[in-house]
């Protein structure tokens, strides 16, 4: 067993705290009909200028919020996949920006490798990229020479981000290269740039040969030939990281996002300038032991937080919060997701002396906002501080479901009905489920009721903050089930009941029924199918219409009624059983004198 030199911090499961403890927030969709769109990029030289990333290989330009015909970028013929993990996958503006006229983008080329392009803006419309300026960083291509891509050898795991730090380098997030369990052990291998987090510096004329050089406060590794490039080890797939870098209060730290294999999703969080960090993969996968071998060097890095597979089964990276709009409460709360799950968190920081962070509560914000939310695939920030997301529905591979939200403060009215409530049944366990209100406020908790008759609650009222319960252990029988959503401000109606049947299922109707008349009195009998508790009789003054039930224990398979008054009945049989009523048998006609 191998020990890191950081305390372990697990959180085995992420709970979804009380109401009270936090300001609402809700998400305002923005925009829609993007493919699968992984970047909000607000221009720092074109003021109301924005571009959308979509990982297809355009990035389309808005300006005031109303896209224009032209696009930003249009590379969809340079790049592999766009409906898989390859494609277009990051952009970012230069600090230079406004002097350079430079762009960064990340991107697999048509044969699945990494290419960082550098392009310049089109000198007449500077919300458009010239084609013809694209740049390609060349990178150590193993054998001394240099290449104008990183090869990858699997389709996965390729990173993907751009982001420009607040000391001028551009850190690029590499995956491991793909597979399972990093088979190359591309993360601690010295020489492959593959599973580690680069920094370069890119403000070099436009004639170099390369595109960047190293900076010379990059870290040295205590481990031989490790590239120059490498800022640090052990990451699986940073998929998505930033700097907390803007607002007052800011640390300047880094915090990545790393998706876990088949356990555990982690976060991990770098002091200002702390380049040269091992964060484990793939020895590690977040605090879990992953292979009992040696890493490329010590110490390991543990993760600053981390939830398991029971959770969340891909992390996606966000933001410390450092705006205005969402209030005190959030500031300096690291927002991030899960894609698979379609789940919004924000996780508070504890900021010792020394700038490492512990973790403080984590909240879960996905329900308030309306979600859960398809897959959350990236998250923006604008230059006020304030928080975007991107979602699309990676199920369907993505074409024409992708949004963008704004992370905004919530409302207070009363929620609207939750929908489609179901429910599903295996022996005595139920699985109940449902969709957050379409109307109203947003919902911040619910109240799920059952009961033996619609409408009852009588078996139970069960408040509770996700939108799945199962039960285990329910006696066989009938329920009607329903749910109300909740929030500070009150409580919706309630859903239409669903029945639930546990068990058994209802009957079937009688399938004898017969009816005999001597004088007054009224013979009237049926056959008793196995499971059948009683038998209900309805006798009706109309066809179908029922003025009178008479229950008949089972066995009972017949009944005398004397002293009948004269006149003409309706009557019917209905078998009944722990799970319901049957639908009624053939009706007679009786006539008395």
């Amino acid at each position: 067993m191998l020990v890191r030199t950081v305390p372990l911090v697990v959180a085995a499961l992420l709970t979804i705290l009380p109401t009270h403890a936090h300001a609402q927030l809700r998400a305002r969709l923005l925009a829609a009909g993007f493919d699968r769109p992984n970047g909000v990029v607000f221009d720092p030289v074109v003021p109301g200028a924005a571009y959308v990333v979509d990982q297809v290989g355009v990035i389309r330009a808005f300006l005031n919020g109303v896209e224009r015909p032209a696009r930003f970028l249009d590379i969809h013929t340079l790049i592999s996949g766009g409906y898989s993990e390859q494609g277009l996958l990051g952009m970012a503006f230069p600090p230079d920006a406004a002097t350079s006229g430079r762009v960064f983008v990340h991107y697999t080329n048509t044969s699945g490798n990494s290419v960082v392009a550098r392009y310049t803006r089109n000198t007449a419309d500077p919300m458009v990229l010239d084609p013809a300026s694209r740049f390609e960083l060349k990178w150590p291509d193993g054998s001394g020479g240099r290449q104008g891509f990183i090869s990858q050898p699997y389709e996965n795991h390729n990173g993907g981000n751009l982001v420009f730090g607040p000391d001028g380098y551009l850190y690029i997030g590499m995956g491991d290269g793909g597979s399972g369990d990093d088979p190359l052990n591309n993360a601690q291998n010295p020489t492959k740039l593959l599973g580690k987090m680069l920094r370069i510096d890119v403000s070099v004329p436009a004639n170099d040969p390369v595109g960047y050089a190293i900076p010379a406060t990059n870290p040295i590794f205590p481990v031989a030939n490790a590239l120059p490039e490498i800022w640090a080890f052990g990451v699986r797939n940073p998929w998505r990281y930033s700097f907390d870098d803007a607002g007052a209060g800011n640390t300047g730290a880094l915090v990545i996002a790393d998706v876990g294999q088949g356990a555990r999703e982690e976060i991990d969080f770098e002091p200002a300038n702390q380049g040269g960090r091992n964060y484990g993969w793939r020895v590690y996968e977040g605090t879990r032991e992953n292979f009992s071998e040696a890493p490329a060097y010590f110490p390991l890095t543990n993760p600053v937080f981390e939830y398991t597979h029971a959770v969340g089964q891909a992390i996606t990276g966000g933001y410390v919060y450092r705006g205005a709009a969402l209030g005190a409460t959030y500031q300096g709360r690291y927002f991030y997701a899960d894609c698979v799950q379609g789940r919004i968190w924000s996780l508070g920081l504890n900021i010792g002396g020394d700038g490492e962070a512990t973790p403080g509560t984590n909240l879960e914000h996905s329900i308030e906002m309306g979600g859960r939310f398809n897959c959350v695939a990236s998250f923006a920030r604008d230059s006020a501080g304030e928080l975007y997301f991107m979602d699309f529905d990676y199920a369907t591979g993505g074409p024409g479901t992708g949004r963008i939200f704004k992370i905004e403060p919530g409302t207070a009215s009363t929620p609207g009905v939750p929908t489609g409530l179901a429910s599903t049944v295996q022996g005595n366990t139920v699985t109940v489920n449902w969709l957050a209100p379409a109307t109203g406020g947003t919902a911040a908790g619910y109240v799920l009721e059952a009961g033996t008759t619609p409408g009852a609650s009588n078996v139970g009222v069960v408040p509770t903050n996700a939108t799945t319960l199962g039960f285990a252990g329910v006696p066989t029988g009938q329920y009607f089930v329903r749910v109300r959503a909740t929030n500070p401000a009150g409580a919706s109606a309630a859903s239409s009941d669903i029945t639930v049947n546990v068990g058994c299922t209802p009957p079937t109707a009688p399938a004898t029924f017969t009816t005999a008349i001597a004088g007054t009195t009224v013979t009237l009998a049926w056959n008793v199918a196995a499971g059948t508790i009683s038998t209900a009789v309805d006798v009706g003054y109309a066809p179908g219409a029922t003025a009178l039930t008479l229950p008949y224990a089972a066995p009972a398979a017949g009944v005398g009624v004397p002293n009948v008054p004269p006149g003409t009945y309706y009557v019917r049989s209905r078998a009944v059983n722990a799970c319901g009523t049957s639908a009624p048998s053939v009706e007679r006609t009786v006539v008395i004198p």
